[in-house]
């Protein structure tokens, strides 16, 4: 029988070597070049556990108050490492987590929801610097990813987007989660895999987001175990603990009640006693100012902003004392909640005889926040808006809802200096400890003999993975998915795992962020004194006239000596290398401009606002973009309904929720429509007449009659329709102008109600909806020289 001579093109780099003939009968086959890869024979797992905005001086087995038996059971497996750092915020961080190198090398120099077209701040990873996950993937590993990506650009982020950069297209297997950077912990914005759904329960049948991630997870390594027993896995676990909104059950806030009533600056004293107690810090280490920068100004005169100051304790009423205690509190509970969740996961790997060969990293993001402001806000999104959300405003009176869904909490700037003990500023300073300064514990049973000890060498969150490439023995690859690799610029510090001796495995690591910088280099720090993005009227600029600081942070962790004057050739010689490291990384163009800045100039979109828009029920719940929706304009909303019942009921529409939102329900069979008001409470219209039965257009028009104090927000008239007949009436309704990254959903709500009279997620029922319309009134009225007076108001 004769052989056929075929060209083969090579299978991932391997050629077909068997033979082939007319007859399969005298053929001869080879399955090499088309079997999935296999990993090697009893190679580890991989689980990371990424944590959001935790400080180094939180947990307690970092020398913090707040309990947190699993991530302590961690660290006796393995070690701490008490100068690991990170890029000082979510989105960055974790591109440099998963790639192995720099965040603006991999162009997610800032968080995606403030990207930029440009090399380093686009938001898009590219191929040629693979994840983890993809590499991985290729070696026969299973990669599973749970909870917060934000690793992909807004444009991408809905129903019809690309999916591009979702989980699934750079290199996970599975996913379940949420793709922004922050969600409701009782009502989330989810994701299975490629496909937006609604949360399986809701709070009142004890759904809370951290619980449901856990299950998950275990849910996939079960599948994993009974389908491929002796297969390795890569899970990226990112809980949304402790971002904002802090939420969680009233009786785990209830555990940490009194415990934080020395206040903040006390709590810092109490930490640093215990840290140094613990072999975490020099004993000669000594504690930062909480307003090291208060007195700084710009170049050209502008102060350094109010909203990056903290109050001092005893300059609190023991009315705002309460609050803020209570504020702490739930975040404390949240996080000690979301710890046990994980401790299932861990429970689970043990009664499978997996834990002891899982290399487990665990870690914050950045530094506790700094974004609730000096008292610390119940409503974090109303910031935006200008409203005054400060806690100090009506927290007493609502304390018991703390932590709720009802409330939307950011701890004020005090716990963040607190949480991030000792060390000065919060989450997004790239120049200073308590942005980059994070907790890490990395245990491996089986390959990693230490037991609880602790690691002082210098390390970034760059080098996590090439460590964790040397720890499996994978060579980092040339190629990935046929596509050429550019090195990774994170090393590896294997070596110090094993040996406590050890010598810190890289000399030099530039930071950038949000037009702060800083440079560490063979045990010296330089640092730039420039506030960053944050709700101030205008960022500083002038770049070129910051002034920089000093310190010999091997001895000095907390930067309290400034060392400028004494040694200015050493300073000279790192400002030089920052600047080299930051062209060599694409950190170029610096920015700092303000929250108000950037949405005065439309950086976040560059499409126009719709003149209309659809919506449909059994369609999967979906976010308002970035621009918004309805942005203050006059609008008209239709449901078309057939309406079956005398007694028709629920949710017609909903947008947003109870802070910031609209919904359009029916209840014992007549019309309701509410609307958030400006300081809370709704304005609510009622039809004046029961729903007819059969084919009908229910809905509200609303009419922009002028700008509502503060030039931002609108103010108009609305009317409740049937068909063409008014049905009812509200004169002076409050729209707002920001109505941003907010749940819209058709035929139920998937958020905290909008209005008291109905419970999510009221489903609609006595009839069927063919489909929501909204048209636009001309295009949003952008007042930016009210949006900068804001600004100045708020500062």
């Amino acid at each position: 029988m004769a052989i056929v001579s075929v060209m083969t093109d090579s299978v991932d780099g391997v050629r077909f070597q068997g033979a082939i003939a007319d007859d399969i009968r005298h053929s001869e086959p080879d399955w090499l070049p088309f079997r999935a890869a296999q990993a090697p024979a009893g190679a580890p797992n991989v689980l990371y556990i990424l944590w959001d905005d935790i400080g180094i001086g939180t947990w307690d087995c970092f020398g913090g108050l707040v309990e947190m038996p699993t991530m302590r059971r961690i660290a006796d497996l393995g070690v701490r490492l008490t100068q690991f750092h990170t890029t000082a915020l979510c989105s960055p961080t974790r591109a440099a987590l998963l790639t192995g190198r720099n965040a603006t090398s991999v162009g997610v120099g800032s968080v995606e929801n403030l990207v930029e077209g440009f090399p380093g701040y686009n938001g898009r990873i590219p191929a040629e610097k693979a994840m983890l996950s993809e590499v991985l993937g290729e070696r026969g590993w299973a990669t599973y990813a749970v909870g917060k990506w934000h690793l992909a650009p807004l444009e991408e982020c809905h129903a019809a987007g690309s999916r591009r950069h979702w989980p699934i297209r750079r290199g996970f297997d599975r996913f379940y989660g949420f793709l922004d950077g922050l969600t409701d912990q009782w009502y989330p914005s989810l994701v299975s895999d490629n496909h937006p759904v609604d949360p399986p329960a809701s709070p009142e049948q004890g759904y809370h987001l951290s619980r449901d991630l856990a299950d998950h997870a275990v849910e996939f390594l079960r599948d994993s175990r009974a389908s491929a027993p002796g297969k390795p896995w890569l899970m990226y676990l990112c809980p949304g603990a402790g971002h904002s909104p802090h939420q969680v059950a009233k009786e785990w806030a209830d555990r940490y009640r009194g415990r934080f009533d020395m206040g903040y600056e006390a709590y810092r004293e109490i930490v640093l006693a215990n840290q140094k107690a613990m072999g975490l810090l020099p004993p000669d280490t000594e504690m930062s100012p909480i307003n090291p920068y208060a007195d700084a100004t710009a170049a050209d005169g502008t102060p350094w902003p109010q909203t990056e100051t903290v109050l001092p304790w005893d300059s609190l009423t023991d009315e705002q004392r309460r609050v803020s205690c209570r504020m702490a509190e739930v975040f404390a509970g949240f996080l000690s909640y979301t710890d046990a969740q994980l401790g299932r996961v861990l429970d689970f790997l043990e009664e499978t005889g997996q834990l002891d060969n899982t290399i487990i990293v665990a870690m914050s993001d950045n530094g506790a926040s700094g974004e609730g402001g000096p008292a610390g806000t119940l409503d974090e999104m109303a910031l935006f808006a200008g409203a005054d959300r400060s806690a100090f405003t009506d927290g007493l009176a609502r304390l018991d809802e703390f932590g709720s869904p009802g409330t939307h909490i950011n701890y004020s700037n005090g716990w963040g200096m607190a949480f991030n003990t000792p060390y000065k500023l919060f989450k997004r300073y790239a120049s200073h400890e308590g942005g980059i300064a994070d907790p890490c514990i990395i245990a491996w049973p089986d390959g990693i003999a230490a037991r609880g000890e602790v690691r002082e060498q210098y390390v970034h969150v760059s080098d996590v993975t090439p460590t964790v490439y040397d720890l499996l023995g994978v060579e980092p690859p040339a190629t990935v998915g046929g596509v050429p690799q550019a090195p990774l610029e994170g090393v590896s510090f294997r070596a110090a795992l094993d040996d406590a001796e050890a010598a810190t495995p890289k000399s030099t690591q530039f930071y950038s962020m949000m037009g702060t910088r800083g440079i560490w280099h063979e045990g010296w720090f330089a640092d730039t004194v420039h506030p960053p993005t944050a709700l101030h009227p205008r960022g500083w600029s002038n770049f070129d006239q910051d002034r920089w600081e000093l310190f010999h942070i091997e001895r000095d962790r907390s930067q309290v000596r400034d060392l400028a004057d004494r040694h200015p050739e050493k300073l000279r010689e790192l400002e030089e290398l920052w600047r080299s490291e930051a062209e060599k990384h694409q950190a170029f163009p610096l920015s700092d401009l303000s929250l108000l800045e950037l949405m005065a100039r439309g950086a976040s979109s560059a499409a126009p606002a719709p003149r209309s828009a659809v919506f449909y029920p059994h369609a999967p719940a979906h976010n308002t973009r970035m621009t918004g929706l309805v942005r203050g304009r006059s609008f008209t909303l239709r449901a078309q309904v057939t309406v079956t019942d005398d007694d028709a009921c629920g949710v017609l529409f909903s947008q947003g929720d109870r802070s910031n939102g609209q919904a359009l329900f029916a209840e014992a069979g007549r019309l309701h429509y509410a609307y958030t008001g400006p300081e809370g409470g709704v304005q609510a219209m009622v039809s004046d007449r029961p729903l007819p039965r059969g084919e009908h257009s229910l809905g509200v028009r609303f009419t922009r009659t002028g700008a509502a104090p503060g030039e931002i927000d609108s103010v108009g008239d609305a009317e409740l329709l049937i068909d063409d007949d008014v049905v009812g009436a509200y004169a002076g309704m409050y729209v707002r102008f920001l109505d941003i990254v907010q749940t819209v959903s058709v035929g139920r709500s998937v958020s905290y109600s909008v209005s008291p009279d109905y419970s999510s997620p009221f489903p609609f029922t006595g009839g069927a909806i063919a489909r929501v319309d909204i048209d636009f009134d001309g295009d949003p009225v952008v007042n930016r020289a009210a949006l900068i007076r804001l600004a100045f108001a708020r500062d």
